[in-house]
């Protein structure tokens, strides 16, 4: 059983952001299952390991097993943990870089693991999602906010279309700027929640990795207008869990949120439905499968290890490959003229 280190930029300033946060969820979970700790890589912080003077005292380089993350970072962090233990705990997709062989991927929804299932599929690939806190949940207070927005993330169309049309007619629409520090109190003053990220996402050519917001949302009792990009579609299941977004013309939005707004208890989620994401979300369900993902990722680099042995290589214990795009259509167009010509 390996140790884990989780290897992030750093845990203040410029670093702090939703990712961030899952990411240290996830090593609070861990926690409870091995030793993990938390290592910097861009930013020294006061009592945190740094990524530098780890490697260069390194004594035991397949001691651990170190988690990267950090999207645009993942193909540095990987060259320089050539040799050792590594996992991809992957949130968003679309970056462009290829894994290597051998290395798992630890997928927090469908979408992402079904893109890493295409671009590597003889790696180890595990489905791990993000997990809800507790504090998620409906605390019964009074709701003053008809609709609630968060502007970062938001399009265009829901901030300068959909909000001053619902203002007109005399909803109350707050849009919130900046850090929460109290995110959950103030879904539980919201009847309706709007999360519009597609526009966000399609303009930075990476994909929305999991969407908590606008399950947080829905477990806060919220109803749910959201965009279906990407891992949303894990979640949103239109009219029955949450509902679209931009749903073909501006008037449509805005008779559904109208009513929602005045009725949110007709609107909110399928109860077993959303109890059933709820459940698989929940921190314990998670833990499980960080639990399960781990050891087999253990077996696989134990597996990987033996292959170094002075016994010499053995073609059972190497990492399977996958053919380069180019070969794969090289292979499939001779195929074609091999048809073509016998034909």
């Amino acid at each position: 059983m390996r140790p884990l280190r989780f290897l992030l930029p750093g845990t203040t300033g410029k670093f702090r952001c939703g990712g961030l946060q899952v990411e240290l969820q996830s090593i609070r979970l861990t926690a409870g299952l091995r030793p993990t700790e938390l290592v910097t890589y861009r930013q020294r912080e006061a009592g945190r390991p740094f990524l530098d003077d780890l490697l260069r005292d390194e004594s035991a380089p397949g001691a651990a097993l170190w988690i990267v993350s950090w999207g645009f970072d993942v193909p540095r962090l990987l060259r320089r943990l050539r040799g050792r233990p590594v996992a991809y705990h992957a949130h968003s997709s679309g970056y462009g870089f290829d894994l290597p062989h051998g290395v798992p991927v630890l997928a927090v929804s469908r979408n992402t693991l079904g893109y890493w299932g295409d671009r590597a599929p003889r790696n180890p690939l595990f489905l791990v999602p993000n997990a809800l806190e507790p504090q998620w949940r409906d605390q019964g207070l009074e709701r003053d906010i008809d609709v609630l927005v968060q502007a970062r993330k938001t399009s265009a169309y829901v901030l300068h279309q959909l909000v001053p049309a619902l203002r007109r007619r005399g909803l109350r629409v707050e849009v919130q700027q900046g850090w929460v520090d109290d995110l959950v109190g103030l879904f539980n003053r919201a009847r309706v929640y709007l999360y519009d990220s597609a526009d966000y996402w399609r303009g930075r050519g990476v994909t929305e990795g999991f969407g908590l917001p606008p399950l947080e949302a829905m477990a806060c009792g919220c109803v749910v207008f959201s965009s279906l990009n990407h891992a949303l579609a894990d979640l949103i299941d239109p009219g029955s869990v949450g509902h679209q977004i931009g749903s073909g013309t501006l008037a449509a939005d805005l008779e559904r949120i109208e009513a929602a707004a005045a009725d949110p208890a007709s609107w909110r989620a399928d109860p077993a439905q959303l109890a059933l994401r709820l459940t698989e979300s929940c921190e314990t369900r998670l833990q499980e499968r960080w639990q399960g993902a781990l050891e087999e990722i253990d077996g696989h680099w134990d597996r990987l290890q033996r292959n170094n042995a002075p016994a010499g290589p053995s073609p059972a214990l190497e990492a399977l490959r996958s053919p380069r795009l180019w070969q794969l259509r090289w292979r499939q167009w001779l195929a074609r003229l091999r048809r073509l010509l016998l034909s």
